[in-house]
């Protein structure tokens, strides 16, 4: 009988840290996947909200961080499935090591090649005039730079650079990881057989390649107006060791100190991988935090 009673306290016990466990799961801010119609993009387009814990109770206004994918992934596919953002975000907050705040991961991979205009695909021109407006009407975030930041991995790592650099007005951080600076030379026979391969990647190339897309042509040919109002913008910049990006990251990261842009920049061990972008985002996220203006 005292043995039964033992096994009985102890699945008592046990049933109580699962439901404690299992409360703490639900507990934390939910990942959304929604549509918005673009008159821009002639119809509907994808994007992924995070909403922190409280958004749906509260009445508080959050700052934002728009979250870009890589190439080959969609806003469902990239971020949200293989990068976890929900439990990241979730830990990271819970940790005390980033403020609540609304992350938007908008899709630019559905139908066309990434981030910038392009004859048929003025996606660039959708984000910054239709996408953020919307973002702002539709949710409770501030409207103004020093609570809006940009971060995003491989494709979504040009992107970041090229947006901020576009308009540094808006952000008040970027965060590109494992960026892709600059684009593998296509004379290479391993890159000419990818890009003769893949459609997407070939006229997502062709709108890389030209200069107003080119972060290291956009910086060196700036003018000392521009210089300085790209030092406005707090700069984080990760890229891994073993990643095949690595040169042109380093390129950047030379460059922006000799035109004495503030930066930081991280090298650590790992590649191109989820594995290494999922142990980006906590930093991100703690990085932009210091950056937001807090009210």
């Amino acid at each position: 009988m005292r043995h039964l009673f033992i096994l009985l306290i102890s699945l008592n016990v046990f049933s109580c840290a699962f439901s404690q466990a299992r409360e703490n799961l639900l507990k934390g801010g939910k990942v959304y996947n929604l549509k918005m119609n673009s008159t821009i993009m002639n119809g509907e387009r994808n994007y992924s909200v995070y909403l922190p814990e409280g958004y749906e109770t509260d009445t508080l206004s959050y700052p934002v961080l728009y979250l870009l994918h890589g190439l080959g992934n969609t806003n469902t596919k990239g971020w949200v499935e293989r990068g976890n953002v929900e439990y990241i975000a979730n830990r990271v907050i819970a940790e005390g090591k980033s403020h609540k705040m609304v992350i938007v991961m908008p899709d630019a991979g559905t139908g066309g090649p990434g981030y910038f205009n392009r004859e048929g695909w003025l996606y660039e021109d959708y984000f910054f005039q239709e996408l953020i407006p919307f973002i702002e009407k539709e949710y409770r975030v501030y409207a103004d730079a020093s609570h809006r930041a940009i971060a995003g991995l491989s494709m979504g790592g040009g992107g970041t650079l090229v947006y901020a650099l576009h308009h540094p007005e808006m952000f008040s951080s970027a965060c590109p990881m494992s960026a892709l600076v600059t684009f593998p030379s296509a004379s290479e026979s391993k890159n000419k057989g990818l890009l003769q391969s893949n459609p997407q990647l070939r006229a997502w190339a062709e709108s890389v390649i030209r200069p107003e897309n080119a972060p290291l042509h956009i910086i060196s040919s700036a003018t000392p107006e521009q210089l300085e109002r790209y030092r406005s913008v707090r700069w984080y910049i990760d890229c891994g060791d073993d990643d095949y990006l690595y040169e042109g990251n380093l390129e950047l990261y030379k460059l922006l100190l000799q035109k004495k842009i503030p930066m930081q920049y991280r090298m650590r061990d790992g590649a191109h991988n989820w594995l290494y972008w999922q142990s980006s985002l906590p930093e991100v996220m703690t990085f932009i935090s210091i950056g937001f203006k807090h009210n």
